[in-house]
């Protein structure tokens, strides 16, 4: 039967798998960089340091984007859900998402293609940022409850 330990574990098996991926990417980043110019007719020639840049720079928010994220799985997984830790957690996250944004939108001078990315980011950004301000109220009421009785 499907529980909540079960869909933590998995949540965790997927964020470990996504750094596991953008580490992968940065590996291979002259190899995917070198076939995204030989085979796009948006005339990338001599443009490979840019992708360079964009695509190392914005590994870094994105594993810690990530390594945070598994922190707030690992706090929840020990039924540490409405703290200040995950509140704190829960603002890099989103901050981490919208510098991933900031990155992609400058990249977007050289590549387009990246704007849409930048939105995305932005947006994930601005969900989480809503969500944190739940959790802050709700580790509010959490205190003012543990502090009546």
């Amino acid at each position: 039967m499907w529980d909540e330990k079960k869909s933590i574990a998995l949540s965790k098996l997927g964020v470990l798998i996504f750094m596991l991926l953008i580490l992968t990417a940065a590996v291979f980043a002259p190899w995917m960089t070198a076939w995204l110019i030989n085979y796009s007719q948006a005339h990338l020639a001599g443009k490979e340091l840019l992708f360079y840049l964009t695509l190392y720079s914005g590994c870094i928010p994105a594993l810690l984007l990530l390594y945070e994220l598994y922190r707030l799985l690992q706090r929840i997984s020990k039924g540490e859900v409405f703290v200040l830790a995950n509140v704190a957690g829960l603002r890099r996250i989103s901050w981490y998402s919208i510098l991933g944004g900031g990155i992609c939108l400058l990249s977007a001078l050289y590549y387009i293609p990246y704007l849409l990315i930048a939105f995305a980011a932005a947006f994930v950004g601005i969900i989480v940022r809503v969500v944190k301000n739940v959790f802050a109220q709700a580790v509010e009421l959490q205190q003012e409850v543990d502090y009546t009785i």
